[in-house]
C-alpha cells in the first residue's frame, strides 16, 4: 500500500505541481534580438515535446523504482528522476516565457510511459537498465534534433536543450555502466515508432 501511495503521489506531482529546479537554469548570452510571432510558436512546439518527454522520463524511472529489488539501483534510478526533475522545471519555464502551454495529454503519456516501466522493471534489473540506456540515446538523439531546427536567436531554449542532452547521454552511460543490456533491434524500432506518434502529436497538442 505505501509504495501504491508513493507512486500515486510521485504521479500527482510529476503532472500537477509546480517544479522548482535544484540547479540554475541554463542561461545564455544576453543581447539577443526578440523572436518573431512564427519563431516563437516553433520554438513552443520543440519545448512541448521536451517537457512530454520529460514527464515520461519521469513516469519511467518511478515505475522501474518501484519494480526493482535492489536498494542501489532503486537509488540511482530515483536520483536520476530528480535530475529529471530540473529539466521538467526548465522546460515548463521556456513554455511560459514563449506564451504556450505542456501538451493536453500529459496524463496519457504519463501512463503509458508508467506501464513500459513497469513491464521492463518486471522482466529484470538489467532489462530495466537496458530501457533506461535506450530511452536515454533517443531522447538524446531528439534533443541534437531539436539543437538543428530551434531558431538561431533563441538562445535560451538552445542553452536548455543542450544541458538536457548532456544529462541525458550521462544517464545512458550510467544505466550501462551498471549493467544494462544492449535491447533487441525490434524492440528499440517499437521504441521508435512509439516516440515518433508521440513527439509529433505533442508538438501541437
Amino acid at each position: 500500500m505505501e509504495k501504491i501511495l508513493q507512486t500515486a503521489d510521485a504521479a500527482l506531482r510529476t503532472l500537477f505541481a509546480d517544479h522548482r529546479s535544484a540547479r540554475p537554469t541554463p542561461h545564455s548570452a544576453p543581447g539577443v534580438s526578440e523572436l518573431t510571432a512564427e519563431e516563437r510558436k516553433l520554438s513552443a512546439g520543440f519545448m512541448r515535446v521536451n517537457h512530454v518527454g520529460e514527464v515520461c522520463a519521469q513516469a519511467l524511472y518511478t515505475a522501474q523504482a518501484a519494480m526493482t529489488r535492489n536498494a542501489a539501483l532503486r537509488g540511482q534510478l530515483e536520483a536520476a528522476a530528480r535530475e529529471e526533475t530540473d529539466h521538467l522545471a526548465w522546460t515548463r519555464q521556456r513554455l511560459d516565457a514563449l506564451g504556450s502551454r505542456p501538451s493536453l495529454l500529459n496524463p496519457l503519456w504519463y501512463a503509458g510511459a508508467f506501464a513500459l516501466g513497469l513491464v521492463a522493471g518486471r522482466i529484470s534489473d538489467r532489462v530495466s537498465l537496458g530501457f533506461v540506456a535506450e530511452t536515454e540515446d533517443q531522447v538524446s538523439e531528439h534533443l541534437g534534433k531539436h539543437l538543428k531546427q530551434l531558431p538561431a536567436n533563441d538562445l535560451a531554449s538552445r542553452a536548455v536543450v543542450a544541458q538536457m542532452k548532456f544529462d541525458e547521454e550521462e544517464h545512458a552511460n550510467e544505466a550501462r555502466r551498471a549493467g544494462g543490456i544492449e535491447l533487441p533491434g525490434p524492440v528499440k524500432a517499437l521504441m521508435r515508432g512509439a516516440a515518433r506518434v508521440m513527439t509529433t502529436t505533442a508538438h501541437h497538442i
